[in-house]
């Protein structure tokens, strides 16, 4: 027999025994009441309890509990990305890059690759680059291990495909204390740490 997620949630909290002879309609009704009884951050908070809060991922800590990460040229170009563009972010401020980035990659108004959104316009003269650190004249010279190494774990994740719920399909971002003139002409879609995070639409963002 099986058991809706709220009937399950009435076992947890001890109000709903379900017995091998149970009637399926019981059960239906026992859940019924628990969906009507259990919010939805509770219901979340106890289906979860074992694996933190929702937003564990974004946290240091549970970044630092993951493997070492290795990979190909797409991997390559995201973790450099992200160590020169936002390797002084929260890890949820460096995973929303990643999500813009990785966006950029599956839009058809960029090149279709990591590596080809990172490096657009290094072909251009200096500073014009859609990424700064790809066309600033300074050596690409990742020295500091700690950050090298947080940011391949999360370029692993976006590269395989992991959630990117942060940005809401932003493919562009700025700092805060900058206002470039094409942000007034997309919809800001949310803030993470330093960086306001944006989309095309015909919603026009206040700076």
């Amino acid at each position: 027999m099986r058991i809706g997620v709220a009937a399950l949630v009435a076992l947890m909290m001890g109000t709903f025994s379900a017995g091998a002879d149970t009637p399926l309609t019981d059960v239906l009704f026992k859940e019924k009441q628990g969906l009507k009884s259990v919010t939805l951050s509770r219901l979340e908070r106890m289906l979860l309890r074992d694996e933190g809060p929702l937003d564990a991922r974004y946290s240091r800590g549970w970044l630092d509990k993951q493997p070492a990460a290795k990979g190909g040229q797409q991997w390559q170009c995201l973790t450099e990305a992200l160590y020169f563009e936002a390797r002084g972010e929260s890890v949820k401020g460096q995973f929303a890059v990643a999500e813009v980035i990785m966006n950029r990659a599956e839009s058809s108004r960029f090149p279709g690759s990591v590596c080809g959104v990172v490096r657009q316009g290094t072909g251009g003269r200096k500073n014009m680059c859609q990424f700064s650190y790809a066309c600033d004249g300074l050596p690409e010279t990742m020295s500091e291990p700690k950050a090298v190494l947080r940011a391949g774990k999360i370029a692993r994740i976006i590269v395989d495909g992991g959630p990117r719920p942060l940005t809401k399909g932003a493919t562009y971002y700025h700092a805060k204390w900058v206002s470039p003139r094409w942000s007034r002409k997309f919809a800001r879609t949310t803030t993470i740490g330093v960086h306001h995070f944006y989309k095309p639409g015909v919603e026009i963002s206040q700076n």
